[in-house]
């Protein structure tokens, strides 16, 4: 398999990507779709050097953190990168998150600046007080609540983001850092923990444009991208970023938070030809009210959790595109196994991405059988070269060049890859691995079931069963007749151990911000005896 690696001695991924765009005949070209505006690459590379210039003027060297708490819009993109063309680190995070939770981030990554929505500061600004001796400067975002912005409590200077960028210079020589060298941090969702930063290098964006945005799915000048996955995750980030700005093309960024009509809408207003989304959101928009109709897109897109064939299926008969399925990580900072567009197979992961290699062990490390199930090994360049300050998760998880999924896959002659399940969301009953996305995809099928996670617990017996939590559509309620006909779907599917030995119906499931049903938090709702009631 021909490799991919970036060769250059030198490489600054911001200057590798803008720099082909920074002439006359292509600065005019649209980059960015934001609200009632269109930023052409001229305007954006004129921002991200006026952020670069403006870092620079405030003591920001190389490999100085920034923390960027920002919603998709300009502003987010040039902090990005224009912390970056100088050789400094930033680090987006999650919008939706608790003012400790900033904390956190800002403390372990020891950020010297943080960027910030004003109403986002309001409430972060007492919990951080003076608590924080490695930051030296807050800048506050554009935004409705930005002329109320006070200190709070904080004892440190402010500046508004607006008023700073201003008298920059807009031009700026980017500082010529190595391949592999720091380029930004993405901390993991940390369902089941704290999170911790994966360590990005500057190769690893251009990479993931290669193999997966060009060689799959055929971005180029021509295309526009809409993300509803946000540029703080790794999905988003490549969807809404740097797969449109290494090519030429286009992106729609939406500050508001997702909801599927407002997105349905989107899509009409702006008219992409690429849409990334999640499964759990595709979902949603098949249940919304409507004629809709999508003629401008050519490709949807779904990453995040395994597609069930139910939805894939709904999807394509209604609008008449089909969803590439796939998955990524964070730490591989993109989509690694892939369906091809034209030739996507509902319920199928896909294949591996060219530029990658994939593996599947059993628990001693040794490769299964075809057909197999066990855990998914990746090696690739865009890997993250280690986890900040977490020595042992690195060890754990990145063994040579070869990094541990947490996946468990099954891998057919044909190189097809069958997506079975978080290592530590899998079943084992009757000695058997049960797949929970298998028995939630059989649900799904149930007219009446909207939304499913399936979980392992203890019988009786202490021998471990499936059990389902299953969210009605509107207007069915929950009876045990119902109860009855959602076993005998799974039971007409599969086989007998993986029919629910419970059914619980509840109002909703529990989800990461970007989309990912949190079973963990099932089970020990399970385990506490506090398992949600019907109704």
């Amino acid at each position: 398999m021909a490799s991919a690696a970036v060769t250059r001695d030198v490489l600054n991924v911001t200057d590798a990507i803008f720099e082909p765009w920074n002439r006359s005949d292509a600065g005019t070209r649209p980059a960015i779709y934001y609200r009632d505006s269109v930023w052409s690459y001229q305007q954006l590379i004129a921002e991200i050097n006026r952020v670069g210039n403006g870092l620079g003027q405030l003591g920001v060297a190389r490999e100085d953190r920034v923390v960027l708490i920002g919603y998709d819009s300009p502003f987010f993109v040039a902090v990005l990168y224009g912390a970056m063309k100088i050789g400094a680190v930033p680090v987006p995070v999650n919008t939706s998150l608790k003012p400790e939770d900033y904390q956190y981030f800002l403390e372990d990554s020891r950020a010297q600046v943080l960027v910030v929505e004003p109403e986002i500061w309001r409430d972060l600004a007492p919990v951080i007080g003076q608590r924080m001796p490695h930051l030296k400067w807050v800048i506050i975002l554009p935004g409705l609540e930005t002329a109320a912005v006070q200190a709070n409590g904080y004892p440190g200077p402010l500046l508004f983001y607006q008023d700073w960028v201003a008298i920059m210079a807009s031009n700026l020589t980017a500082v010529p850092t190595l391949p592999d060298e720091m380029a930004f941090w993405l901390y993991s969702s940390g369902s089941t923990g704290r999170p911790k930063a994966a360590v990005h290098c500057h190769k690893d964006m251009l990479f993931c444009n290669r193999v997966y945005g060009q060689d799959v799915l055929g971005i180029s000048e021509h295309d526009r991208l809409y993300s509803a996955s946000k540029l703080y995750f790794a999905y988003g980030l490549g969807n809404g970023s740097y797969f449109a700005f290494a090519n030429g093309a286009s992106v729609v960024l939406v500050p508001e938070k997702v909801e599927p009509q407002a997105v349905m809408d989107t899509i009409v207003q702006t008219q992409p030809t690429l849409f990334f989304g999640v499964p759990t959101l595709y979902n949603a928009m098949l249940r919304t009210k409507g004629d809709y109709h999508f003629p401008t897109v050519r490709e949807c897109v779904s990453a995040g959790e395994p597609l069930p064939a139910e939805i894939y299926t709904r999807w394509k008969d209604r609008f008449g595109v089909e969803i590439v399925d796939g998955i990524g990580s964070t730490e591989v900072l993109h989509i690694y196994i892939s369906n091809r567009p034209g030739q996507s197979r509902p319920g199928v992961t896909g294949r591996i991405v060219d530029g990658y290699e994939a593996k599947i062990v059993n628990e001693n490390g040794y490769p299964v059988e075809p057909g197999a199930v066990g855990d998914l090994m990746v090696k690739g360049d865009s890997i993250a070269a280690f986890y900040w300050n977490q020595a042992a998760k690195t060890r754990a998880s990145m063994i040579g060049e070869w990094f541990r999924t947490g996946d468990k896959f099954a891998m057919d002659d044909e190189g097809y890859l069958y997506y079975a399940g978080r290592s530590d969301d899998m079943i084992k009953a009757g000695g058997i691995w049960v797949s929970p996305a298998e028995v939630e995809g059989a649900l799904l099928m149930h007219r009446a079931v909207a939304e499913a996670a399936v979980v392992g617990a203890a019988n009786g017996h202490g021998l471990e069963k499936p059990v389902a939590f299953v969210v009605l559509v509107p207007d069915v309620s929950p009876s045990e007749a119902l109860k009855d006909d959602l076993c005998q779907v799974v039971r007409s599917h599969l086989a007998h151990f993986k029919v629910p030995r419970e059914i619980y119906f509840v109002s909703e499931l529990p989800k990461t911000a970007s989309g990912k049903i949190q079973r963990y938090r099932l089970r020990l709702s399970l385990a506490s005896r506090d398992a949600p009631t019907e109704g």
